[in-house]
Order: C-alpha cells, then sequence, then structure tokens
C-alpha cells in the first residue's frame, strides 16, 4: 500500500530507495560537473569540518531508527549546521539537516520552540556520537562542548522506508535516549561498530569523565520523554498572499 505522500506523488517504480530513478549521468554532465569544480568556489561546502556518525529516531514513529552521518560547519562557538546524509559513501543521499545551538542560545528559545529540540548528552556519553577515525583523546574537549547543546534535525528524505525520491513533508528527528523508546537497537550499533572498527562500550567507558548539566536535564528538549507525545509534520492547502499590482 502506498503511503499518502506516494498516493500524492504518484506511483513510484519499485526498489528499495538505493537508487533514485533517472538515466546514469552522461559525459558531458560529469565534464561540466569536474570543470565547474574547477572554477567555483563552492565555499560553504569546504566550510564542513567534522564528520559526525550518530543515530536518529523519527519524533512520529519511534520504532524507526536509522544511522546518520552529519557533515559539520561551524558558523561560531555557539551554532553549527549540518548536512545529513544516509552514509559516507560518495553516492551518499542527503537526507535532511540539522541545526545544533549551545546551551546558552537554546535557553533564549520560547518554551514550544524548545519542544522542537533534542539533547545530545546521551548520545556522546553513551559512545553513539562519534567521529570516524578520529582519536578519542583529540575529540574529548569537543565532545564536552558538544554534550551541552541541542539539536533540530528535519529528515527530508525517509529512505529507510524505500523512498526513491524524497517524498511528503519534512520528519522531526529525535535522539537516542537511555529509556524506552529512546534506546537503539543493538543490530544498528554492532553494524557501525563492525563498519568503523570501534567498540561504542569502550567508547562510552572512555567518557565517564563528561558532565552534563543540570540546564540540559531540566531543559524542555526530548519534549517526548516528558509527555509521551511525538511531533508529526502535515501539509494543508491555503489561500496565498499575492503582491500588490506594480504602478
Amino acid at each position: 500500500m502506498l503511503s499518502s505522500s506516494e498516493e500524492k506523488a504518484g506511483p513510484m517504480p519499485p526498489g528499495d530507495g538505493s537508487i533514485p530513478p533517472g538515466k546514469p549521468t552522461s559525459f558531458g554532465q560529469k565534464v561540466m560537473d569536474k570543470g565547474a569544480q574547477m572554477v567555483q568556489s563552492l565555499k560553504p561546502i569546504k566550510q564542513m569540518s567534522q564528520h559526525v556518525c550518530t543515530f536518529a529516531i523519527y519524533s512520529h514513529d519511534m520504532t524507526r531508527q536509522v544511522e546518520t552521518h552529519h557533515y559539520v560547519t561551524r558558523l561560531n562557538q555557539d551554532f553549527l549546521q549540518c548536512a545529513v546524509y544516509d552514509s559516507d559513501d560518495s553516492k551518499a543521499r542527503l537526507i535532511g539537516i540539522e541545526y545544533i545551538v549551545s546551551d546558552k542560545i537554546f535557553q533564549t528559545l520560547p518554551p514550544e520552540e524548545q519542544k522542537l529540540w533534542h539533547t545530545h548528552a546521551y548520545e556522546i556519553t553513551a559512545g553513539l556520537w562519534m567521529n570516524p577515525r578520529i582519536p578519542e583523546s583529540i575529540q574529548k574537549s569537543e565532545l564536552r562542548d558538544l554534550s551541552q547543546t541541542y539539536g533540530k534535525f528535519w529528515c527530508t528524505w525517509q529512505v529507510d522506508r524505500g523512498d526513491r525520491l524524497p517524498l511528503g513533508p519534512p520528519a522531526l528527528m529525535m535522539s537516542p535516549q537511555g529509556v524506552n523508546n529512546g534506546m537503539v537497537r543493538p543490530e544498528l550499533v554492532q553494524k557501525r561498530d563492525e563498519k568503523y572498527k570501534v567498540s561504542t562500550d569502550n567508547l562510552r567507558m572512555s567518557r565517564v569523565d563528561v558532565t552534563v548539566a543540570e540546564t540540559v536535564l531540566l531543559s524542555n528538549a526530548d519534549y517526548w520523554m516528558q509527555s509521551g507525545k511525538g511531533f508529526a509534520i502535515g501539509v494543508e492547502q491555503t489561500e496565498m498572499k499575492k503582491m500588490a499590482p506594480f504602478p
């Protein structure tokens, strides 16, 4: 059965979501891309300074959990922005964006806005958040800072359900937690560990000295833990605002 978003978009070819529909890239297009790379600055992309691998859970359906790869740009000490992919290979699909703010900024947000954000403390202290191939000793200071941050992650392409194109409205994502539906399935963690030849358990033990501020523990983030409710985004038809006639 098709989802409501797929019905609106029309029937899709069968597939598991791994390959979007379309013709293979032509030689001429490849030449154009290479030429553009040589003469264009691509400055925003070149500011991406970190690769983070972690996990995320759909706010409206916490039975769905995915491995995520965040390519991080640091705009300043208190604000990071991430392009989120489903893998780290050359054919990775851009599945969403995440904004990360410090506790200082988060505390200025209205309470209703805070409910859309999640904490990173558990991800980090549990060893789920990792920078592939970066030694723990090098990133420890960064991890201490990040454990006091909050993320707002919108998934725009739900590849885990087999979507071959980005369909429907974005989905709000939540961070893993150490309770109830927030627990990441062991097989997901094992698959990630085997790929990068790491031990999440060892990462967790190495981070026992990473402390979490009380403001993080008592915040309105991770709202599902307080309410048992998630957030789902809908699309509704509305009247457009029209421009006034030009004189």
